[in-house]
């Protein structure tokens, strides 16, 4: 199953680390062998700053304030639509504050590239129709999924 990932980069502020290109795509197509899904697809995965996210989180949630990550599904119930260029089935965007990725990652104590990933695998689990709003049962789901993507990705999931 190929996954097309493509990245932008629309902040100047914080120099993205080496390898964070890689280490996306490699995070994106681990989420989704994890969750069995076979169809060729492709998601679009951007960074920007704090000031950027909240923009956007003001414009499309309402909510006034920065944020880690912004996710925007394309589909429904495993629905997604087809690029027309090349059948990739569009699952959706992915938003990432670096800001906020680097201010998380020395917080919790570990690295940016694994803040980095676990913001990936959130975001790839939402465009995959997972949802946490029910602070219960369903955050717990995601969490575990997201701590066994991670884990098979060599990345610790708390200190590294």
């Amino acid at each position: 199953m190929p996954v097309k990932v493509l990245i932008t980069n629309r902040q100047r502020k914080i120099k993205l680390p080496p390898g964070t290109r890689k280490l996306v795509e490699k995070t994106c197509t681990t989420t989704l062998n994890y969750e069995n899904f076979k169809d060729n697809a492709e998601v679009e995965v951007t960074f920007v700053t704090d000031e950027q996210i909240r923009e956007l989180n003001r414009n499309f949630r309402n909510i006034d304030s920065a944020t880690d990550v912004l996710s925007f599904p394309l589909g429904e119930n495993g629905v997604y639509d087809k690029n027309p260029l090349n059948d990739n089935l569009m699952l959706g965007d992915v938003i990432i504050s670096i800001e906020h990725a680097l201010a998380q990652s020395e917080l919790y104590g570990h690295s940016i590239e694994r803040e980095i990933a676990f913001l990936t695998v959130h975001s790839m689990l939402h465009l995959l129709g997972y949802d946490h709003i029910d602070e219960g049962i369903e955050k717990k789901i995601m969490r575990e999924k997201e701590e066994k993507i991670l884990l098979s990705m060599g990345l610790a999931v708390y200190n590294d």
